[in-house]
């Protein structure tokens, strides 16, 4: 499942329906409005094989990882929001739920950082 944090303007949410991308967002299809961040990570725990997507960088934190999930702190503008999400899914290291579970994934427009479990962090290139 593809959900996206509430901090997503409805214009990128557009963006990604018009990709025809099978999307949630927490506080209209999942979840309520105003979430914290901690109710967040316990929604996650029952939304099992889920990507969050988010420009909250407080969800960039190895503590966060977890084998049924992955978090993606997309460090990128308001309005560059699905540019490049859809380039993340479709890069080859992410193409799959499986490939991203347990790991927190920080995009910038000059890359991405990895945090897995067992892993030091890894970056790439877009």
């Amino acid at each position: 499942m593809i959900l996206l944090d509430e901090n997503i303007i409805d214009s990128q949410r557009r963006i990604l329906l018009k990709h025809r991308l099978r999307i949630r967002q927490i506080g209209h299809e999942v979840g309520r409005a105003g979430m914290s961040d901690s109710e967040i990570i316990p929604l996650l725990h029952r939304l099992p094989n889920s990507t969050l997507f988010t420009r909250d960088r407080d969800f960039y934190k190895p503590g966060l990882i977890h084998a049924h999930y992955c978090l993606v702190f997309l460090e990128v503008t308001k309005d560059e929001v699905a540019e490049y999400l859809l380039r993340f899914l479709h890069h080859a290291a992410f193409i799959s739920q499986g490939k991203r579970n347990s790991k927190v994934i920080r995009v910038t427009p000059r890359g991405f950082t990895i945090l897995a479990a067992h892993s030091p962090a890894s970056s790439g290139m877009w």
